[in-house]
């Protein structure tokens, strides 16, 4: 694995050298260690260290000989997985060497997945016969063109000293500074992701947000980055440049977000990828342009029955954002305004699963309000390292430490029987055509639909739900499919992160009641022996349809057994969601209400009383005796004392 001391800082650089045999791999280490061509190499050499002060990066080189041998294939393979980059070797004296790398050694690190940057290098440059010249460019060309992992390629002689040490520095600078994240280079053009983290520091350093880089905002940069300030004179150079090859990349406020980008591409296309490097980790970035974790102070849950929050703090921000960018003010974003928020962040973060139709839309399908504060819910609830990472890179200027909360535990709010959260996480879980889906697509103003379209994995949908007096909550409904119950209580803390179970059945089918109940009492044992119990309540749905004989008295008695509420009778179009949303939200809010009780649970709880009435009753039976004993002890002494 890679050597890091300290988030995004590289303490060490692991080089593994491969090729034929006889390519010359072991002279290549040799005569770049030593710095002089060696008499005599062994077949293998052992790791070969470069010290820090090597190369100007300050990061010392570890470099790995390897042989081609089948009877080495394993130990290389697992030298190859382990490299942070790949010098492939070919000796130009040996044309047949020098195809084998397209045809073997090339495809063979794709097979297995080899990830690190490749330098292809061909050694032996003296033997090369002379009247067989040859273009590097002309004869790799192609080869990097079918193979772009290649970072690039060098000739160089160990017998003569040409370009040894040049290997290695290009092989830790592919690790250091690399290529791929930054720049495409079948389009040649910057990729996505480093356009929108550019854009992002030019907003930042853009202060008076003009839309341009003043000399002097432009020199404050360059401080910042580099920790020397520009010349006039240099100040005056770049932007010549700049208007020479762009149009539009300066104009009189200074230089434009175009130029901005075009001078990243710029260092890019010359190879100074550092420069570019520079700038995005001084602002926060890794390797994958992302923030790094060390700049993200996400606070820490201390027990698996906490959860963490936005503050208000951070909603407020959030309203703001969304007034900002409703640039028709139709109360909805257009998904042109919804990605325009999202410009600066790696990626737009609800593309993808679990967030993809996961709130409230309109008809048209533009984002309302609801729908935003509901997704920003929903993303810290689940990943909230990512929302705090998204909410630095839309613009949030507060102290990173007061975006997120961790909520008080869920047992000591069941003790106080009152709850601080905004936010509550609730389990659905039913046999199938229960109307799960129904009941998640009404909690986001979806249209029911007669559809049936199974649920095989884990979904979410969440919404505000106001309450009386104008106060609103968020409520996380988290679909689980009855194939992946049994797994998900396999798990002791499985009920932790619940704040209401709630079960679904066709009250008119007599088996999806059966397995229904059965379903809540599995979830009733499991929060009874894991200590995490939490609020159930039954849900009768397709209330409307005619039910199975017995319905209602069944289902009754069984909540009256476990000392729950009766069941919630539902139509099959939920048109009546809004009151099972509620009757929801006040269980969460009462969280030591409606938690069933087993008859185990039950036995298990009046033994627990029987021994600390016993317990009691002992402790004040032997301070009683105490007390005697002490009084008589006492008048002895008093007795003794007079006489």
């Amino acid at each position: 694995m890679p050597s890091r001391s300290a988030p995004g800082v590289r303490t060490g650089v692991r080089v593994v050298v491969a090729g034929d045999r006889g390519t010359g791999k072991s002279s290549l280490i040799s005569a770049a260690a030593s710095d002089s061509f060696p008499d005599y190499v062994q077949a293998v050499l052992p790791p070969t260290r470069l010290p820090s002060d090597f190369y100007p990066d300050g990061v010392p080189v570890t470099i790995v000989d390897t042989s081609s041998s089948m009877e080495s294939r394993v130990k290389l393979i697992d030298e190859l997985k382990r490299a942070d980059a790949v010098v492939l070797t070919y000796a130009c004296d040996q044309p047949t060497t020098l195809s084998r790398l397209s045809t073997f050694w090339l495809p063979e690190l794709r097979k297995l997945e080899i990830k690190a940057p490749v330098i292809v290098v061909g050694c032996k440059l003296d033997l090369r016969d002379e009247r067989q010249p040859m273009n590097l460019e002309q004869v790799m060309a192609p080869i990097m063109q079918q193979f772009r992992e290649i970072e690039t390629c060098i000739e160089c002689s160990s017998a003569t000293l040409i370009q040894v040490p040049d290997v290695f520095y290009y092989a830790q600078k592919a690790v250091l500074h690399p290529t791929a994240p930054l720049f495409d280079q079948e389009k040649q053009t910057l990729k996505p992701r480093c356009v929108r983290a550019l854009k992002r520091i030019f907003m930042l350093c853009d202060q008076d947000m003009d839309g341009a880089l003043s000399d002097t905002e432009l020199n404050e940069f360059q401080v910042k980055c580099f920790n020397a300030p520009l010349q006039p004179a240099e100040i005056v150079g770049v932007k010549r440049v700049v208007q020479e090859r762009i149009r539009g990349g300066v104009s009189d406020l200074g230089l434009t977000l175009e130029g901005f980008l075009f001078l990243h591409a710029l260092f890019i296309e010359k190879g100074r990828l550092e420069t570019t490097w520079a700038v995005l980790r001084k602002f926060g970035y890794n390797d994958e342009l992302k923030l790094r974790d060390d700049i993200l102070p996400v606070p820490t849950k201390h027990a698996p029955d906490q959860s963490v929050e936005l503050t208000n703090e951070a909603i407020d921000f959030l309203r703001g954002i969304f007034r900002l960018y409703d640039s028709d003010s139709d109360g909805s974003l257009q998904p042109s305004e919804f990605d325009d928020i999202f410009v600066t962040a790696p990626e737009s973060p609800w593309t993808v699963e679990p967030y993809v139709d996961a709130a409230e839309r309109t008809p048209q399908g533009n984002l309302t309000l609801n729908g935003f504060l509901s997704e920003w819910a929903l993303m810290t609830s689940l990943e909230p390292a990512l929302s705090l990472a998204n909410l630095i890179c839309i613009g949030y200027g507060g102290d990173p430490t007061s975006a997120l909360r961790v909520t008080r535990r869920r047992s000591v709010d069941r003790k106080k029987r009152q709850t601080e959260k905004n936010v509550f996480n609730c389990f659905v879980f039913g046999p199938k055509k229960s109307g799960k889906s129904s009941l998640l697509n009404s909690v986001i103003g979806r249209s029911f639909s007669s559809n049936y379209t199974p649920t095989n994995d884990v979904r979410y949908v969440a919404n505000v739900v106001e309450q009386i007096g104008g106060s609103q909550k968020t409520l996380i409904l988290q679909e689980i499919p009855e194939d992946g119950i049994k797994q998900l209580l396999s798990n002791k803390e499985c009920l932790a992160a619940c704040d209401v179970a709630v079960f679904l059945y066709d009250s008119s089918d007599e088996y999806s009641w059966k397995r229904s109940r059965e379903l809540l009492l599995d979830v009733a044992r499991r929060g009874e022996d894991s200590g995490y119990g939490v609020p159930c309540l039954l849900v009768a749905a397709k209330d409307d349809l005619d039910p199975f004989p017995m319905s209602l008295q069944n289902s009754t008695r069984v909540t009256q057994q476990l000392g729950m509420e009766a069941p919630i009778p539902v139509g099959v179009k939920l048109r009546d969601a809004k009151n099972v949303l509620s009757r929801i939200l006040s269980a969460a809010e009462h969280p030591h209400l409606s938690i069933p009780e087993t008859e185990k649970g039950k036995k298990r709880k009046r033994y627990r009383r029987l021994v600390n009435s016993s317990l009691m009753f002992v402790s004040v039976t032997v301070g009683a005796a105490v007390a005697v004993v002490g009084l008589a002890a006492y008048r002895a002494y008093a007795a003794r004392k007079n006489t």
